[in-house]
């Protein structure tokens, strides 16, 4: 029987597919999610296929052909799937296989036969034969037969671009489980960490991949996730960071073998130059230098080259602060501001370097945590967030009907109404007029939804009146005094002003602050203890109705408070 027809025949994996590397993962009997290593070796693996003689070569093997055999070498080929041919950018392939057109299509025309004559592979073809080497590194390694998967995607991958990947995957013998959002796999890679603990946050997912940058802002409400916002840029790549050291590397060579010629002018010099600083680029993301060291780069003459971090960091300053720029554009499309943000998780491979991290760390308050290899200690790999996060989702729904699986990602279930504003509750008692808003269940959770808070009463007891009520974030700012100038203030120059006002715009004081909005309902509880506390459930269904019950804590009943004529603000 088949995986299709008895999901108890299923071996299933988590496969992230990326437009310069693939990753392939298992989930242990334990619950732990594991890489595994092609038969090379690699737990990253070039997303390459090369033919030599009739000869098929895969990953690694086929990325070292970008030197003598680029024309039969496809690479960087995911994106083109499902797409119309016109409206691609091939500019990633121009030191391998180009793409052409094939009906509406995109295809490679390459030697993959013994034969001399060339044959027209389709995208669809390239990638079935990928996805084939996959599940057969990852049956060899578990000793069973893989037959299915749940593989990431871009959140910008349209409809058209999965049934292409799909049909590619059934044509490789994988049954397609479901499609996962890559920012989606690399948030739940984290959060399926033992010991992790689940909490209501707003999360950046930052990946700065080796063809373009990919963000997006996630709410984490109650273990269900929805994207708030999402940004790509082609300009902000891994590609760029490899082509300023090309460029350092190139200038170098010049100034010592100037007749030689310059190794950008010719295919095959340049790709020995960029598969070196590929190479360098890596070890400078764990070590304080590299080496760079090509031999017969141009014309037979060898080079050999030195860089340090520092000089690296320089090179590359204009990407790393395009790139935090992003991050933060992203938070700005969410409606939102830096200080809302929990978490930021680097991705992606080139999240390893340092000056990534750093950068992005310093656009956002000290209350963001930043996960990255440099500036936490527990940051998971960011070149296997997303194929750990496949393998967990894998494991969670090998054993479900097909049937069932689409029916729960139909958009009647996935498209849910979701709160626009917090709800959240004011406890007033005595003679005051107003009290600390807490908010209870915050925006964009996705309803239906039931929320338990405990929340401490006014000191001194008495009849306290609660009022359920919406509230908006607003961030305040608090600007410092302007301290009084001495006189050696007012000689001094405009660009020491410019400095100084610079220096007091840093440090402006930003806090979140509650803006209370309509009052749902109102409640009062009589003789509350000194100090007593009262527990707050909220009920909001998915037709924004509410009702809300109130109670002191340790004491007998409670005020059941249903909200007639009265909705909360929603959006779906």
């Amino acid at each position: 029987m088949s995986a299709q027809t008895d999901p108890a025949q299923r071996v299933a994996i988590g496969i992230s597919f990326g437009n310069s590397y693939s990753s392939i993962a298992f989930t242990t009997g334990e619950g732990k999610a594991e890489v595994i290593a092609n038969e090379d070796g690699d737990r990253q693996i070039p997303s390459t296929l090369s033919y030599v003689e009739g000869e098929e070569l895969h990953g690694g093997q086929a990325k070292s052909q970008f030197v003598r055999n680029a024309k039969n070498t496809v690479a960087y080929f995911r994106d083109f799937l499902g797409q119309d041919f016109k409206s691609i950018d091939p500019s990633p392939c121009h030191q391998s296989a180009h793409p052409v057109q094939h009906e509406d299509g995109v295809a490679f025309s390459i030697r993959d036969t013994s034969e001399d004559q060339e044959n027209t592979v389709t995208v669809v073809d390239v990638t079935t034969r990928h996805l084939k080497r996959l599940r057969s590194s990852a049956s060899d390694y578990l000793g069973k037969n893989v037959n299915a998967a749940v593989i990431t995607v871009p959140t910008n991958f349209s409809e058209a671009q999965k049934a292409a990947l799909r049909k590619a995957s059934t044509s490789a013998g994988i049954e397609v489980l479901q499609f996962i959002s890559e920012p989606t796999a690399a948030v739940l890679a984290y959060d399926a960490r033992p010991g992790a603990q689940l909490a209501d946050k707003i999360i950046v997912v930052a990946d700065l991949g080796g063809t373009r940058s990919d963000i997006a802002v996630v709410a984490s409400r109650g273990g269900i996730y929805t994207v708030l916002a999402t940004l790509h840029d082609y300009e902000v790549s891994g590609f760029k960071l490899d082509q300023v050291l090309m460029d350092y590397f190139a200038k170098e060579f010049l100034k010592k073998h100037k007749s030689a010629g310059d190794p950008r002018d010719n295919d095959r010099s340049l790709a020995k130059l960029k598969l070196e600083c590929e190479a360098v680029k890596k070890a400078l993301s764990i070590g304080s230098a590299a080496n760079f060291s090509v031999e017969s780069l141009v014309g037979g003459v060898d080079f050999t080259a030195t860089i340090n971090r520092t000089r690296y960091d320089l090179l590359g300053n204009k990407l790393f602060a395009a790139f935090a720029r992003l991050v933060t554009h992203a938070v700005e499309k969410a409606h939102l501001d830096p200080l809302d943000i929990s978490e930021i998780i680097l991705a992606g491979g080139n999240s390893h370097t340092p000056k990534v991290a750093s950068t992005v760390r310093s656009a956002f308050p000290d209350t963001t945590t930043v996960l990255a290899p440099s500036t936490s200690p527990t940051a998971i790999n960011p070149s296997e967030l997303a194929v750990r996060g496949a393998a967990i989702q894998a494991s969670l729904i090998q054993e479900f009907e097909l049937e069932d699986i689409e029916q729960s990602m139909h958009p009647m279930v996935t498209v849910t109404p979701h709160l626009s504003t917090a709800v959240g509750i004011l406890c007033i008692s005595g003679e005051e007029s107003s009290g600390i808003f807490h908010a209870i269940i915050d925006a964009e959770t996705s309803l239906p939804v039931r929320r338990t808070a405990t929340i401490t009463t006014p000191r001194e007891g008495g009849d306290v009146l609660i009022k359920l009520a919406e509230g908006s974030r607003h961030i305040k700012i608090t600007k410092p005094e302007q301290k009084a100038k001495s006189g050696k203030d007012n000689d001094s120059m405009a660009g020491d002003d410019s400095d100084e006002d610079e220096s007091e715009d840093e440090e402006e004081l930003r806090e979140k602050t509650w803006k209370v909005g309509k009052t749902l309902s109102e409640a009062a509880i009589r003789g509350v203890k000194k100090g007593g506390k009262v527990e707050v459930q909220i009920n909001i269904g998915a037709d924004l109705s509410i009702n809300a019950i109130f109670r002191e804590l340790g004491a007998k009943g409670g005020v059941r408070g249903i909200v007639q004529g009265h909705k909360v603000n929603g959006s779906t």
